[in-house]
């Protein structure tokens, strides 16, 4: 079933050394109370605000919405109580911030198989939990247009920045997902999902391209790859998602929940506890790095 398309090799850029790489191990991290979603993580967003202070919301309702694709929902994380609305100049809305409950109450979008929906029903899922804008559009690299039909989509399944993590270690337990993920991408292009993984690489997955991908740094950069794969022709739009979110989406298919939950990797020479941490997207880095 693995058949690899095609092999590409980098010869241009630098992989850089830097001391404290983390080890592939799970640590506990004390639990982050606050989170905080930020319109400005999104470029060219112009949000419309739908709570406010005081409201009590659950893990996937909504917080705010593109104000000019209404249908685009960006929502909480977490259950728990609006904290604050924080504002900046003119008005510009910069974060709400969610102070979370002990335990979180999810809301249920309703598990499905991905293989038995259309199109526009996956598309409706993904907009109405909030993990639509995890899928990116190239070129301008905006969240993406849920009217455009993309001519593919590629997802870079490694890391190759000095110190990131390692993708085989973060997907070990959410095969399921990560596949679900990529199954669900798949009914959003006519054209292919190309996965770029290194050699050697331990994910496997099926009904996608894969693309073997060697050199060092920038190599994992979904840019880089679709330049070498396929690149982006005037008048086309492609699809881009981190492989991360591909779990969180697949995640949505198979629990019916918003559970933008993943592996924060903690390193540099100034970090003592170096390693993994679960953590929730949203959670503060400060909660995450003792002292």
């Amino acid at each position: 079933n693995k058949t690899m398309s095609k092999v590409i090799k980098l010869k241009k850029g630098l992989d850089i050394k830097l001391k404290g790489e983390a080890e592939n191990l799970v640590k506990n991290i004390e639990r982050c109370d606050f989170y905080a979603v930020k319109p400005t993580d999104f470029r060219l967003l112009t949000p419309k605000l739908v709570v406010k202070a005081g409201d009590q919301v659950k893990a996937g309702d909504v917080l705010f919405i593109d104000k000019y694709r209404p249908e685009v929902k960006f929502t909480s994380p977490v259950s728990g109580t609006v904290e604050t609305v924080n504002r900046g100049e003119r008005r510009k809305l910069l974060e709400v911030v969610v102070k979370a409950d002990a335990e979180i109450q999810y809301k249920d979008f309703g598990a499905a198989d991905v293989n038995k929906l259309s199109r526009d029903e996956i598309i409706e899922k993904l907009l109405d939990s909030g993990v639509w804008p995890m899928i990116k559009q190239r070129p301008y690299d905006i969240v993406a247009s849920p009217a455009d039909e993309p001519r593919d989509i590629f997802v870079s399944a490694f890391y190759s920045a000095p110190l990131a993590p390692n993708f085989d270690f973060v997907v070990k337990g959410q095969e399921v997902d990560f596949q679900t993920g990529l199954d669900a991408l798949a009914k959003l292009t006519d054209g292919k999902v190309y996965v770029g993984i290194r050699k050697g690489s331990s994910v496997s997955v099926k009904g996608v391209e894969t693309v073997e991908v060697e050199g060092p740094h920038p190599a994992a950069n979904v840019g880089v790859q679709i330049n070498h794969i396929k690149p982006i022709n005037k008048g086309e739009v492609v699809w881009t998602v981190n492989p991360a979110d591909v779990i969180v989406i697949g995640r949505l298919f198979n629990k019916g929940i918003a559970d933008f939950s993943r592996l924060v990797v903690i390193t540099g020479s100034e970090t003592t506890e170096r390693g993994y941490v679960k953590a929730i997207a949203g959670c503060t880095i400060a909660s995450l790095v003792d002292g």
